[in-house]
């Protein structure tokens, strides 16, 4: 009798998908939200551990394993609620999968962040969180470097990129950079969505 061998996905580092956002209400929900000024990098929460969002909750107890987020309950913060169109995208995802950390990442002008890896977040990493990148505001001098080689991000779209590859980001622009993340455990829903995109 022979033996059946499933074949694995072999995900590509860098995969559009299906969505397209409104890249003018985000930015103008971001900039009704008056941040201060900053220099170099900011991880602004709209959705976070929920001991962090209400102080009055216990924190909660060490866990084995922190990669997909299921250590903790998350809580959408006050900057979720005073951005109603950005929240209705995080919705629709939360729909149909798990969302964790949800947060406004912004890069200053002249900023370089080193090249990293996230060890935790790619599809094929067992019990991880997979993230996906919305850009709301950006420059021609913005720069996403993955495996060393530019990724083309334009405000609305929507990417998943493997993480766990080396990455940077340069802005040698005149203005800063902000994108939207959103972090979720990856399903059977979104693993078929990527998986379409990158078959084209």
């Amino acid at each position: 009798m022979s033996k059946i061998v499933e074949e694995k996905v072999v995900y590509k580092d860098r995969i559009k998908l299906p969505f397209t956002f409104d890249g003018t209400k985000m930015l103008q929900e971001v900039q009704a939200l008056n941040f201060d000024s900053f220099e170099y990098y900011d991880a602004m929460p709209l959705r976070a551990p929920a001991h962090l969002v209400d102080t009055s909750l216990p924190f909660p107890p060490p866990a084995d394993d922190y990669a997909d987020g299921t250590w903790t309950d998350w809580l959408d913060t006050d900057l979720m609620k005073k951005t109603p169109y950005i929240k209705s995208i995080v919705e629709m995802f939360s729909e149909h999968t798990t969302v964790n950390l949800v947060r406004l990442l912004r890069l200053g002008v002249g900023s370089d962040v080193k090249e990293h890896t996230d060890p935790t977040l790619g599809i094929e990493i067992e019990r991880s969180m997979i993230r996906l990148t919305i850009p709301i505001y950006t420059n021609k001098e913005v720069t996403f470097y993955l495996n060393g080689i530019p990724v083309p991000l334009e405000v609305g779209e929507c990417w998943y990129l493997k993480l766990t590859e080396p990455h940077r980001i340069t802005n040698f622009g005149s203005t800063e950079r902000i994108n939207l993340t959103i972090d979720m455990i990856p399903n059977d829903w979104i693993t078929k969505i990527i998986e379409e995109a990158q078959a084209g």
